[in-house]
């Protein structure tokens, strides 16, 4: 059995007084199956990083195998993709490339394509080769699944399911599930292991939740009844104490003796209620610690008394005059979710691009009622600049509501001060969604929304869609989310 040893590891970026790793010790078996989870800003990329050796720490981090990391930097984005896997892995012959495309289900003529036209999804999977390609290491695979579609995510986890000796960062529950045995955690305080998927790591901490929340309920009832108690006791002793200056009613003087021993028994009996407040106090601070605050979102629709909002028959898109999918036809009613789903390429995101008034060809009928009010959340966070004040006053929402929104999806309030460009991935997504929940609208237009949304920023999404009923179509690869929220599913084939 070979291990990776992390002992009493503390890390804080340069110029920062904030630890984002502390004391932290455990190991790893090298050839555990691990889901790394936690809140966007936790940590997850930066532990990994960690493990390469990309930044200094103290602690000590050992180690018997080699890493690798995914995904690769690719600095010359205009050449053929198979340039590109070449220059990651200079050992691999054609055959062995085209092998693993076939198992991610990926035709192999877009290796002979610019990888800057790839499309996000055809882009990972070229990466996700590349890895695979790369032999007997210890791999650190960085949220994978993003952009690629439900099919091509169940081709991956059959290919991992296979492999053994990685850490998986991924967001996505049903995926988790499939492919790992233990679940590594970063917590508000700490790191944790646990062998197990997603699902049973959820039910365990579910129950400890539970737990801690019965036992702060009761060490709170426990330190207001010692606080009346020690208060009670506490008058009792002062007035105890001052009856040695008092006479009897025949004028005779008090036992003064007497009266200081009863006093000073109060008072003693007060300090002990005093250090059982604070043992109780002390206890109750430990708890909670690692309880993500689960938060409501909150979605304010507008109503529209029309009715379908969009109509389609015998529609289909054309690229260059090429059918890219099967003719659909299809409504879209008042507080419907409609999910679009298929392959990668085949057109979902060029539907919601038309509903949103590009100009794409297309044939058959496509009827949308006139000047509905949309909120779009694209795919890209690449056009993201500036503070977020800033960009609520360009994108006219109102402040206040959009950084609240932001709040209840952990982002922290350092994080309101620095500009979007140097945020994570997962928190500049948040800020599309953010901005796209404090508007109101008749239709929400969501492409992948939660590509880099960690799982409880997921859920808290699925509570507020299905709570505050928005109309809405969106293209989305997570089968849970697409389970739990959609009332409609348009599959493109």
């Amino acid at each position: 059995m070979s291990l990776i040893n992390v002992n009493n590891l503390t890390f804080r970026y340069e110029g920062s007084n904030h630890n984002v790793f502390e004391n932290v010790t455990f190991n790893i078996d090298t050839n555990w199956k691990l889901g790394l989870i936690g809140r966007n800003g936790k940590g997850k990329t930066t532990f990994l990083k960690l493990l390469l050796g990309k930044y200094e720490y103290t602690g000590i981090i050992s180690k018997v195998t080699d890493f690798e990391y995914f995904p690769f930097e690719v600095k010359d984005k205009e050449r053929m993709a198979i340039e590109i896997v070449n220059e990651i892995t200079p050992n691999s012959e054609d055959w062995e490339i085209i092998k693993e495309l076939n198992l991610l289900n990926t035709d192999p003529e877009v290796l002979y394509r610019d990888f800057n036209n790839l499309s996000g999804g055809e882009q990972v999977k070229i990466l996700l080769v590349s890895l695979f390609l790369k032999g007997n290491k210890f791999l650190l695979i960085d949220e994978p699944t993003n952009h690629l579609d439900i099919e091509t995510r169940n081709n991956l986890a059959e290919y991992l399911k296979k492999k053994s000796g990685f850490i998986l960062v991924s967001h996505d529950r049903e995926f988790l599930d499939k492919v790992v045995d233990h679940i590594i955690s970063i917590n508000n305080t700490n790191i944790e292991i646990q062998k197990g998927n997603f699902s049973s790591w959820q039910q365990n901490k579910a129950a400890r939740d539970n737990f801690e929340l019965t036992q702060n309920e009761k060490l709170t009832k426990d330190i207001n009844r010692l606080e009346i108690a020690a208060r009670n006791t506490t008058n009792w002793s002062d007035k105890i104490e001052k009856s040695k200056y008092n006479t009897t009613n025949s004028g005779s003087s008090i036992d003064r003796g007497y009266v200081g021993h009863q006093a000073a028994k109060m008072m003693k009996k007060s300090k002990v209620m005093e250090k059982r407040i604070e043992n109780a106090i002390e206890e109750k601070t430990s708890l909670l610690k690692n309880i993500d605050r689960n938060d409501t979102l909150k979605i304010l629709p507008l109503e529209n008394k029309r009715n379908p909002l969009i109509i389609a028959n015998d529609f289909q898109i054309k690229y260059d005059n090429k059918e890219i999918f099967n003719k659909i036809s299809f409504e879209i009613k008042n507080e419907e979710r409609v999910a679009i789903t298929g392959k990668n390429g085949v057109g979902k995101s060029s539907i919601l691009k038309l509903i949103l008034g590009n100009e794409i060809q297309y044939e058959g009928n496509l009827k949308i009622v006139n000047d509905l009010k949309l909120s779009y959340v694209s795919q890209s966070t690449e056009n993201l600049s500036g503070n977020l004040k800033e960009f609520a006053i360009k994108n006219k929402i109102n402040e206040s509501i959009f950084k609240a929104m932001l709040s209840k999806m952990g982002v922290s309030n350092l994080e309101f001060n620095k500009n979007i460009e140097e945020m994570s991935e997962g928190q500049k997504k948040k800020i599309l969604i953010a901005k796209s929940i404090s508007e109101s609208a008749n239709l929400y237009i969501w492409d992948e929304p939660l590509n880099y949304i960690d799982i409880l920023t997921r859920m808290q999404i699925e509570e507020a869609v299905i709570r505050y009923k928005p109309t809405i179509i969106f293209v989305e690869h997570d089968e849970t989310f697409i389970k739990n929220v959609a009332t409609k599913i348009i599959h493109l084939e």
